[in-house]
């Protein structure tokens, strides 16, 4: 299992300003991801060390939006204020997942803005809509070239502050999760507090460690 990125959704201020503002706390200027026509969303990226990136989603106003349950969640966070939306884990194999979850993993798309598609499937957004402690799953089915984390990046992320419980999320993903996952300090903080990404903290070349 590799850590593969993490997604903040923008909130009422909209995509353009949501990423402007973390890339001036990370000193980096993200870049634009495109959009997902399955989900009705789109995003900014900011590549990061060890195939990993960081997305800023916004939902857009078409009706795809309002089915697919990406869409939702985005919606969702982004009417709360925005904020941290949760945390991705890339597979090379969804179905222990999918016989673990009794169900089927749906595929993705994104286009970017040069014409390219990124493809792949994923399963178990429903459950970071109803607990967003947890993680979802992707399978990326492009040319590892293609994917956003092939991009160039001096960022690492550090460590996930976790408001939650260690054994939901190990029940979810079928495995232990250590305190260093795939190089990522995972901290459970606020134990009695809403469920979901409390912080993340990044290393950067220029500002050391930055927690957002």
């Amino acid at each position: 299992m590799h850590v593969d990125h993490l997604t903040f959704a923008a909130g009422p201020e909209g995509l353009e300003v949501a990423a402007k503002h973390l890339g001036e706390l990370l000193g980096e200027e993200f870049k634009d991801g495109g959009f997902h026509p399955r989900f009705g969303t789109r995003n900014n990226i900011l590549p990061l060390l060890k195939d990993r990136y960081l997305e800023v989603a916004e939902v857009l106003d078409h009706p795809v939006a309002e089915k697919a349950v990406y869409g939702q969640a985005v919606r969702a966070r982004s009417e709360q204020g925005g904020g941290w939306l949760g945390w991705v884990i890339s597979v090379d194999d969804l179905a222990p997942f999918e016989e673990r979850l009794d169900r089927g993993a749906v595929p993705g798309s994104r286009h970017f803005p040069d014409g390219r598609e990124l493809k792949w499937e994923q399963i178990g957004a429903k459950g970071l809509m109803s607990d967003p402690q947890l993680p979802y799953f992707v399978k990326w089915e492009s040319p590892a070239d293609v994917l956003p984390s092939a991009l160039p990046g001096d960022i690492a992320l550090a460590s996930l502050e976790i408001a939650g419980s260690r054994q939901r999320i190990e029940d979810w993903m079928g495995e232990a999760l250590p305190d260093v996952f795939d190089g990522v300090n995972i901290e459970f903080t606020s134990p009695n507090a809403h469920p979901g990404i409390n912080a993340a903290i990044f290393s950067t070349p220029e500002r050391g460690l930055v927690r957002i």
